[in-house]
């Protein structure tokens, strides 16, 4: 009889558990040619307290698990901030970062050490895999679409979907990557009807975004927390963290690939996009080096290697919604694209959750195909606690319903 394996769970607490954490995706995606290596700075970014302000208000925990011959199998990374956790049903942590070998008792190793580690702190749930901040990036299991992955979107194994199901998590919603290519005629007819109709009206605005211009920074931050209201553990947004957030995006930014919608001078849409720089990321092995920002650079405004744009973030306040604004962003977009000096070729609207139908319709009549999918789980402490799926959202308010006297 084949002697079971037995694995050792070790806390990452040091130097060289911290490498360990961070190298083991290498060593398991090595003969995955679709597989990018994201930054290693990225990554501690979000698990550090001194430089995620997140974790303020919160703490976080990373494990690996090896082998008994010593060799590095797993990890894991657990987390929760206070704010974010009580804005659900039950205190809600999560965890993510999740990286393991084809073998049930391993993975059930690292979801038991969240599990226990949340539980401890006050958790009564867990939602993973996902990520400590805003959900564009490190979240969600990709479950259909093994493509090659654009900027921190993540990229597994197909048997990980088995590991989180097989432990007792369950959908709680889906995130679905939308595809499509920059040519003419792309836009649903009714769609570019309604748009055509808002931008003929003196009232209504789109604006490319201005480098330098603080404004379009206040005006994010505004339309952000309107739109995003109704979003379950979803913080809004400061002046303060409105403007590092522009800052941040300044260095790799292209003007031509960020649209603001007003009505009457006030914000009340954006459709946000990015060239996706993990098309030159994916060579740097992880590493954020002096030679890899010249290299970095070169690649960005020299060889200009990037063909592909990410949609970073889509958002119309409720009141505006269905009204043709989404449409008149894309058309204004639009005409940058086809203009014969624009560089890239496809575009991916990445994280368009199964709870928001409206966006699902909107990135159909844009042109967009399914093209991955992402599951977000999640694990109820309490087992015999009745699980609920993420609630829908820009659904249209019924009318109370009334009775003859």
């Amino acid at each position: 009889m084949k002697k079971a394996q037995t694995f050792h769970l070790t806390e990452v607490t040091d130097a060289p558990t911290r490498k360990e954490f961070l190298t083991l995706p290498e060593k398991l995606y090595a003969q995955d040619k679709n597989w990018s290596h994201p930054l290693d700075n990225d990554i501690r970014e979000i698990l550090d307290p001194n430089r995620n302000r997140l974790l303020a208000h919160g703490e976080s925990q990373c494990w690996i698990l090896k082998d008994d011959t010593g060799e590095t199998v797993g990890r894991i990374a657990a987390f929760y901030e206070k704010e974010s956790s009580d804005q659900n049903e039950q205190p809600t942590g999560g965890v993510g970062f999740f990286e393991c070998i084809d073998n049930k008792d391993a993975a059930f190793m690292l979801f038991n050490a969240g599990k226990e580690w949340l539980k401890e702190r006050g958790m009564e749930a867990m939602d993973g895999p996902v990520s400590l901040g805003m959900r564009d990036s490190f979240w969600g299991c990709l479950v259909d679409g093994f493509h090659e992955p654009v900027y921190n979107m993540p990229y597994n194994f197909s048997y990980y979907r088995e590991l989180f199901e097989a432990y007792g998590f369950q959908d709680y919603f889906q995130q679905h990557t939308y595809w499509r290519k920059f040519e003419p005629g792309g836009l649903h007819p009714a769609i570019r009807r309604r748009a055509d109709y808002l931008l003929s009206q003196p009232e209504y605005q789109v604006k490319m975004i201005e480098k330098g211009n603080k404004q379009f920074a206040y005006d994010f931050k505004e339309i952000y927390n309107k739109a995003w209201a109704e979003f379950n553990g979803i913080k809004g947004l400061t002046d303060k963290e409105a403007m590092e957030l522009l800052k941040s995006m300044a260095p790799i930014m292209d003007e031509r690939l960020v649209y603001f919608a007003y009505h009457n001078n006030q914000p009340i849409g954006f459709f946000v996009m990015m060239p996706d720089i993990g098309q030159i990321i994916r060579r740097f092995k992880g590493k954020w080096n002096w030679w890899n920002k010249l290299r970095f650079f070169y690649h960005l405004r020299m060889a200009k290697s990037i063909d592909r744009v990410i949609g970073r973030i889509f958002g119309v306040v409720p009141e505006f919604q269905g009204k043709g604004v989404e449409g008149a962003m894309v058309i204004a977009f639009e005409r940058e694209a086809m203009k014969p000096s624009f560089p890239y070729k496809t575009l991916e609207l990445n994280w368009i959750g199964d709870f928001n139908p409206v966006m699902m319709k909107v990135a159909e009549f844009i042109g967009g195909k399914i093209y991955k999918t992402h599951i977000t789980y999640r694990y109820l402490f309490d087992r015999t606690k009745e699980f609920k799926r993420a609630p829908k959202v820009n659904m249209p308010k019924r009318k109370p319903a009334t009775t003859s006297s």
